[in-house]
C-alpha cells in the first residue's frame, strides 16, 4: 500500500496529493478507507472514464477549508494530473470529509466555477447596501481562478447599484451572467439606522 502524504507545494505552486486507485467499491469499502484516514474520490473530465481514487483525508481538508475551488496536483502511480475540486461532501456533525469529486484540467484550459462576492468600502452615510448575488459564476483559467470577486461601494448613493458590467475582473476572467445583473444595491437606511450612522460618523470626527 503506497504511503499517502501531503507533499506541500509543487513547482507549479499547487498542493500535491498522493492518490491511489481504488480496488474496492461500495459502502463497506468507503468506510474502511475513512477509518484508514483516506477520502474516497472520483476524478472525471476530458472524456475519460471516471477514476476512483483514495486521497489523504486530513490533507484534503487543509487544502479545501479556505478555498472551495482549490486546484491540486494528483500524483497517481507516479504520474501527475492537475485537478479542480468540484464537490466536497462533509459529515453534518463531525465536519470531516466523506467524499470529493475532482475535475481533470489542463494548463491554459478555462473552467466554469462559482466564486464568492466580497463587498469593500463604505457607501454614502445614511444608506445601506444589499448583496443581491452572494456568489457569481465565472469562466476562468484553471490555473488562476480568483478566490473572490471584490465589489467596491465607496461613495455610492441611495438608489444606485453595482452591475456585472461594473466589475473589475482579473485578466482572462469572464462573468457568466448578464451584464445588467445587479450584484449590490444601495438604499436609504431606515430612520434608526441613519441616526446611528450619523452618530458614528460624528464620533469618528470627534476622535480625530
Amino acid at each position: 500500500m503506497p504511503d499517502l502524504r501531503y507533499e506541500g507545494k509543487h513547482m507549479s505552486d499547487n498542493p500535491v496529493l498522493l492518490a491511489e486507485e481504488r480496488s474496492e467499491f461500495g459502502k463497506g469499502a468507503s468506510r474502511r478507507a475513512r477509518r484508514a484516514g483516506k477520502v474516497p474520490t472520483v476524478l472525471y473530465g476530458h472524456g475519460e472514464e471516471p477514476r476512483h481514487l483514495d486521497v489523504p483525508g486530513h490533507d484534503l481538508f487543509l487544502i479545501v477549508r479556505g478555498n472551495k475551488n482549490a486546484l491540486v496536483e494528483l500524483k497517481i502511480d507516479g504520474k501527475s494530473q492537475l485537478a479542480l475540486v468540484k464537490d466536497v461532501q462533509v459529515h453534518p456533525v463531525r465536519r470531516d470529509i466523506l467524499h470529493a469529486d475532482f475535475q481533470a484540467v489542463k494548463v491554459g484550459e478555462k473552467v466554469d466555477v462559482e466564486v464568492p462576492v466580497v463587498v469593500t468600502g463604505e457607501p454614502v452615510p445614511g444608506t445601506v447596501h444589499s448583496l443581491e448575488e452572494f456568489t457569481i459564476l465565472v469562466k476562468a483559467p484553471a490555473t488562476s481562478i480568483p478566490e473572490h470577486v471584490e465589489v467596491s461601494i465607496d461613495g455610492i448613493e441611495a438608489g444606485s447599484a453595482v452591475h456585472v458590467s461594473d466589475l473589475k475582473l482579473p485578466a482572462g476572467v469572464e462573468v457568466e451572467l448578464d451584464a445588467e445583473t445587479v450584484i449590490v444595491s444601495i438604499q436609504e437606511a431606515a430612520a434608526e439606522e441613519a441616526e446611528e450612522a450619523t452618530e458614528e460618523a460624528a464620533a469618528e470626527g470627534d476622535a480625530e
